[in-house]
Protein backbone atom coordinates (compact mmCIF):
# COMPACT_ATOMS: atom_id res chain seq x y z
CA UNK A 1 0.00 0.00 0.00
CA UNK A 2 3.08 2.25 1.22
CA UNK A 3 4.53 1.66 -2.47
CA UNK A 4 1.38 2.54 -4.09
CA UNK A 5 1.02 6.08 -2.57
CA UNK A 6 4.15 6.50 -3.25
CA UNK A 7 3.96 6.21 -6.24
CA UNK A 8 0.59 8.17 -6.83
CA UNK A 9 2.43 10.72 -5.47
CA UNK A 10 5.23 10.97 -7.49
CA UNK A 11 3.15 10.91 -10.73
CA UNK A 12 1.08 13.75 -9.18
CA UNK A 13 4.34 15.85 -8.23
CA UNK A 14 5.70 14.91 -11.81
CA UNK A 15 2.27 16.09 -13.43
CA UNK A 16 2.56 19.37 -11.86
CA UNK A 17 6.41 20.04 -12.84
CA UNK A 18 6.69 18.70 -16.20
CA UNK A 19 3.29 16.74 -17.43
CA UNK A 20 2.85 12.97 -17.87
CA UNK A 21 3.27 10.91 -20.83
CA UNK A 22 0.18 9.10 -22.23
CA UNK A 23 1.25 5.84 -20.02
CA UNK A 24 2.13 8.06 -17.45
CA UNK A 25 -1.73 9.42 -17.33
CA UNK A 26 -3.17 5.90 -17.49
CA UNK A 27 -1.19 4.44 -14.50
CA UNK A 28 -1.61 7.22 -12.22
CA UNK A 29 -5.65 6.74 -13.04
CA UNK A 30 -5.47 2.83 -12.53
CA UNK A 31 -3.27 3.14 -9.40
CA UNK A 32 -6.49 5.95 -8.30
CA UNK A 33 -8.65 4.28 -8.73
CA UNK A 34 -7.64 0.75 -6.89
CA UNK A 35 -6.94 3.19 -3.85
CA UNK A 36 -9.88 4.02 -3.70
CA UNK A 37 -11.26 0.39 -4.19
CA UNK A 38 -9.01 -0.68 -1.43
CA UNK A 39 -10.30 2.22 1.08
CA UNK A 40 -14.03 2.16 0.55
CA UNK A 41 -13.13 -2.02 0.95
CA UNK A 42 -11.91 -0.96 4.40
CA UNK A 43 -14.04 1.40 5.16
CA UNK A 44 -16.95 -1.19 4.12
CA UNK A 45 -15.65 -4.09 6.58
CA UNK A 46 -15.04 -1.21 9.69
CA UNK A 47 -19.09 -1.00 8.90
CA UNK A 48 -19.95 -4.53 9.01
CA UNK A 49 -17.44 -5.30 12.45
CA UNK A 50 -19.49 -1.92 13.73
CA UNK A 51 -22.04 -3.26 17.19
CA UNK A 52 -24.15 -0.97 18.57
CA UNK A 53 -24.37 -0.77 22.67
CA UNK A 54 -27.75 -0.87 23.76
CA UNK A 55 -29.22 2.13 25.13
CA UNK A 56 -30.13 0.22 28.16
Amino acid sequence: MKQMIDRINYLYNKSKKFGLSDDEKLEQEKLRREYVKIIRGNFENQLKNYKKKDDK
